[in-house]
C-alpha cells in the first residue's frame, strides 16, 4: 500500500517529458510547482538527468533561487514554491513602526492576498538597516503576524531606477539615470504611457547582462520647478506625503489650549527670532539683559526660547510615529519636506511675531567671563517681538538700518554674546570657515544665481546662544540622571590622521601623530597656513579627517565643539532628537501640563517608557536619516548648479581642484561649486603618476602636476542638470563635445578601467613613491 502511494505521488513529476541538459530557473519552478510534495535536490536532478558537475551546479542554482525568495527550503532540504512566507527569503524594508522596521517579501505570488507586513528583529548593532534596504532573512510566525531575522544585507541591485526617457536616432528608448555615479543607461523594454523627456521610475527586468527597464511611474518634466527636489526625494526614499490620520491629528493637536496659567509668562520681554531670510519655520528666539544681581557684576541673564513641540507631539501618537520615521526635515532650494505637518511646523509650533506661542525656555545666567553659572528650564508662553533676517539684525547693529528693537533687544543680545564669545575662544573649538552655497530661485522656481552665503556676526551670535542652551539641556538631564540623546562627535581615528599627515607633508607642514589631538591642534595648523592659497584646501582636508557626528544615549563628548556634554535641544520642529530631549526635560523637572480633554491625544508629553527603552535604536535610526537628508540636499544643489552652468558650456571658467583619482581630477567652479571631472585621457598622450599621499597626478615627461586645491582655468565641456554632473577640459584641448542630452550613441564605447597613461604610486599594492 505504501509503495502504491509513493508511486502516485511521484507520478506528477514524471508526467511531462523534460528537455535534456541543465534546466532553466523556470523549468525548475515548473517541476516543483507540479510536484504534489516538496521536491529535494535529488528528485530535481533525477527528473532532468543531471550527473556529476551538473549536480553541483544545480545545488548552486537552488541556493540562488532560495536567496532570491523564489523557493522555500523545507524539512529534509526539500523545496517548494513560495506561497505564504518562505522560511528563508528576500525582504525589502518598506516602513518603520515606532522603532521596528517593517518589511515585505520582494516577490509575492499569492493571488488575491496582500503581501504581509513582517516585523524585522535586529540583533547586535542596530541602525545598519533602513527603508529601501534588501535583506536575506529567516522568517517565523509569531502570534497573528510574522517576524524576520536578518541573515545578511543584500545589494540594492533590484532597486527602482530613476531616470529620464531618451530616444536615440534609431528610435530606441533608453533610461538615462539621475545618479551621476551610474555610468551607463538602460534600454527600456516597456515604456507604458511615458514619453521622451519624462522623468520616470522604472523597475529593472531580466538578468545581467541583459537588464532592461519597465516604466512604472511618470514623475513629469525633469526641468519643471521642484523636479530636482523630487528626484532626490524619490531616489533616497524620503517620506514626503503625510498619512491622512497624521494630518488629522495635527489639526486636533494644534487646537490644544496653551494653559497660560500653568506656564511661565514671558510675553513682556522683547524676545526676537533671528533666522535666514528664506526660513520656513521659526523654532528659536532669544533675549538678554544685564544681570541686576550684584554678585554677578558685569554678567548677563539670557533666555533661549524654543517652540514647545513636545506639548503637541506626544509619545505613541500618530504624529510621533511619523516624526520618528522621518527623523528630520529636509531642506531643498525650492521646497521643504517637513518632519511635522504644516499645522504644526509652520503654524502653531512656529514662533511668529506678535502671536502667543508655547515655548520651552532655557534661562541662563552668564558671568563676566562668559561662563554659564546656572540654568533652569520652564514651560513658558511667549510673544516674539519680531522675526528678523540675519542681514537685517546685522545692519541694525552696524548702524546701517533703523530698527526700533535696537536698544531694548539687539544691543543687549550682542553685549551678552561678547561674553559667550570669550568663553568660546578659551574653549578653542574647531574653526573651519568653509563657504556654504545658496541657490537663489525666482518666483517660477527657475535658478537666478548660486552664491556663497555671507558669514555674519549675527550667524555666530545665534550659534553661540544655541550651543549654550544645548549644553545646559545635556547637563540639566545629567543632574537628574535622566536619559539624554547626546549629539556625539568623536575624536578623529588614526587612519584619517595618518592620511592627513601624509597630505600635509606635501606642503612641508609637519603633523605629529604622537600628540594629544584636540580641536586647537587643527586650529594651530590653520594659523600656520595663514591666508595662503592653500588655506581652503587644507581646511577641506582637515574637515575630511573628522568623524561623522551622530546621536546616541551614551556620552562620548563633542570633539569639534570641545565640549564634554552636548545634546540638541534647539530645533524640535525639524529634528526628532531635540523632541526627545524636550520630553526628557519635561519628565525630569516635573513640567507636565494637564492632560488633554480629547482622548485622541495621549495624556503625557514626557519621555515614555518605550522612548527610554529604545533610545539607542532611535539614535542610530535618526542618524541615518540625517545622513540621507544631507546627501539629498547636496545632490539637489549640484543639479541646480549644473542647470545654471548648462548655458555656459564651452566657456572657460576659473576652477579649483577638489579631488584627484587615478582616472583624472575633480574641479569646482569658484564661487559656485558643483564638482566636475577632468578625465586623465584628456590631459595629453604622456604618462601620469598618481601620487595617492599627495593627492596629485604628475606627468612623467613634462612634470605637470595637478593637485588638490590648485587653481586653474578650465573649459566647461558638459553640464548635465539631470544628474548634476559636470565635465571639464583643459582650455587648449580641442573644442568640447556636445551636451549629454544630445549624445550620439553610435560613438565608440569608453573603456571604464584604469586609463592606459596612468601609473599608480602611493598605494598599498607595492608602493612606488615618487617625491
Amino acid at each position: 500500500m505504501a509503495s502504491t502511494q509513493k508511486q502516485k505521488k511521484a507520478a506528477p513529476a514524471r508526467a511531462k517529458v523534460r528537455p535534456a541538459g541543465f534546466p532553466t530557473r523556470q523549468q525548475v519552478m515548473d517541476f516543483i510547482t507540479e510536484s504534489d510534495t516538496p521536491a529535494g535536490k535529488r528528485e530535481i536532478a533525477k527528473a532532468f538527468g543531471l550527473k556529476g558537475q551538473e549536480k553541483i551546479a544545480l545545488k548552486a542554482l537552488l541556493k540562488d533561487m532560495a536567496d532570491e525568495g523564489l523557493l522555500d527550503i523545507g524539512p529534509a532540504r526539500a523545496f517548494h514554491k513560495m506561497g505564504g512566507v518562505p522560511k528563508v527569503t528576500v525582504l525589502r524594508i518598506v516602513d518603520v513602526d515606532d522603532t521596528t522596521l517593517i518589511a515585505t517579501p520582494e516577490r509575492w505570488e499569492a493571488e488575491g492576498q496582500p503581501a504581509p507586513r513582517i516585523r524585522v528583529v535586529e540583533r547586535g548593532k542596530r541602525g545598519a538597516l533602513t527603508i529601501g534596504d534588501r535583506i536575506l532573512a529567516r522568517t517565523e510566525e509569531a502570534g497573528k503576524g510574522w517576524l524576520a531575522h536578518p541573515m545578511k544585507k543584500l545589494a540594492k541591485s533590484t532597486e527602482m531606477l530613476l531616470g529620464v526617457v531618451e530616444e536615440m536616432a534609431d528610435g530606441k528608448l533608453w533610461l538615462r539615470p539621475v545618479d551621476k555615479r551610474i555610468r551607463k543607461d538602460t534600454p527600456i523594454s516597456d515604456i507604458g504611457t511615458a514619453k521622451k523627456g519624462d522623468l520616470v521610475l522604472a523597475e529593472p527586468t531580466g538578468r545581467p547582462p541583459r537588464i532592461s527597464a519597465r516604466v512604472t511611474d511618470i514623475l513629469g518634466d525633469p526641468f519643471a520647478p521642484r523636479s530636482f527636489s523630487l528626484i532626490a526625494i524619490h531616489k533616497h526614499g524620503i517620506p514626503h506625503v503625510f498619512p491622512e490620520a497624521v494630518e488629522e491629528e495635527a489639526v486636533t493637536a494644534s487646537k490644544l489650549p496653551l494653559h497660560e496659567d500653568k506656564r511661565e509668562d514671558l510675553r513682556h520681554l522683547p524676545i526676537v527670532a533671528i533666522d535666514p531670510v528664506d526660513a520656513r519655520d521659526h523654532d528659536d528666539a532669544v533675549w538678554a539683559a544685564p544681570d541686576e544681581d550684584p554678585a554677578n557684576e558685569g554678567g548677563f541673564k539670557a533666555i533661549v526660547a524654543i517652540a514647545d513641540v513636545s506639548y503637541y507631539v506626544r509619545p505613541g501618537s500618530a504624529l510621533d510615529r511619523e516624526a520618528r520615521k522621518r527623523g528630520n526635515s529636509v531642506y531643498f532650494p525650492d521646497l521643504v519636506v517637513p518632519m511635522l505637518p504644516h499645522q504644526l511646523s509652520s503654524d502653531m509650533c512656529s514662533l511668529r511675531a506678535g502671536q502667543d506661542r508655547a515655548a520651552m525656555a532655557c534661562h541662563l545666567v552668564i558671568d563676566a567671563q562668559g561662563k554659564v553659572k546656572s540654568f533652569r528650564f520652564s514651560r513658558a508662553i511667549i510673544r516674539v517681538a519680531a522675526v528678523l533676517a540675519y542681514e537685517n539684525a546685522q545692519a541694525a547693529i552696524d548702524g546701517e538700518q533703523d530698527n526700533e528693537l535696537l536698544e531694548p533687544a539687539l544691543k543687549p543680545l550682542w553685549a551678552c554674546w561678547a561674553l559667550l564669545r570669550k568663553a568660546r575662544e578659551k574653549r578653542d573649538p574647531l574653526a573651519l570657515d568653509l563657504p556654504e552655497r545658496r541657490v537663489v530661485l525666482d518666483e517660477w522656481g527657475k535658478i537666478v544665481s548660486v552664491a556663497v552665503r555671507e558669514r555674519l556676526d549675527a550667524h555666530m551670535l545665534i550659534e553661540d546662544y544655541m550651543i549654550a542652551a544645548n549644553v545646559a539641556a545635556a547637563k540639566a538631564l545629567e543632574a537628574k540622571k535622566a536619559p539624554v540623546m547626546y549629539r556625539v562627535h568623536e575624536t578623529p581615528g588614526r587612519d584619517k590622521l595618518v592620511a592627513l599627515k601624509e597630505y600635509l607633508a606635501t606642503f612641508d607642514i609637519d603633523f605629529a601623530l604622537g600628540q594629544v589631538i584636540r580641536p586647537s591642534t587643527f586650529n594651530q595648523l590653520i594659523k600656520k597656513v595663514g591666508e595662503s592659497e592653500e588655506k581652503e584646501q587644507i581646511m577641506t582636508q582637515i574637515l575630511r579627517s573628522q568623524t561623522q557626528a551622530y546621536y546616541a544615549p551614551q556620552n562620548m563628548g563633542h570633539f569639534g565643539l570641545a565640549l564634554g556634554s552636548y545634546a540638541h535641544f534647539t530645533s524640535p520642529i525639524r529634528r526628532y532628537a531635540d523632541l526627545l530631549v524636550h520630553r526628557a526635560l519635561v519628565g525630569a523637572y516635573d513640567l507636565e501640563l494637564p492632560a488633554p480633554k480629547d482622548r485622541a491625544i495621549p495624556d503625557r508629553s514626557s519621555l515614555s517608557q518605550e522612548d527610554y527603552e529604545n533610545m539607542g535604536r532611535v539614535g542610530e535610526m535618526i542618524s541615518g536619516h540625517e545622513r540621507r537628508a544631507m546627501e539629498a540636499e547636496r545632490e539637489t544643489i549640484d543639479r541646480y548648479v549644473a542647470a545654471f552652468l548648462s548655458a555656459h558650456v564651452g566657456d572657460v571658467v576659473k576652477a579649483r581642484i577638489t579631488g584627484v583619482q587615478n582616472f583624472g581630477f575633480f574641479a569646482t567652479v569658484e564661487g559656485l561649486g558643483g564638482d566636475g571631472l577632468v578625465p586623465v585621457s584628456t590631459l595629453g598622450a604622456e604618462h601620469f603618476f598618481f601620487d595617492e599621499a599627495g593627492k596629485a597626478l604628475q606627468g612623467v615627461e613634462s612634470g605637470d602636476r595637478y593637485t588638490v586645491g590648485q587653481r586653474l582655468e578650465l573649459r566647461l565641456a558638459e553640464a548635465d542638470p539631470i544628474n548634476g554632473a559636470l565635465r571639464f577640459e583643459l582650455p587648449d584641448n580641442p573644442s568640447p563635445r556636445g551636451s549629454p542630452l544630445k549624445r550620439d550613441r553610435t560613438r565608440p564605447k569608453i573603456h571604464r578601467g584604469r586609463p592606459t597613461n596612468i601609473r599608480h604610486i602611493g598605494s598599498s599594492r607595492g608602493k612606488h613613491k615618487k617625491r
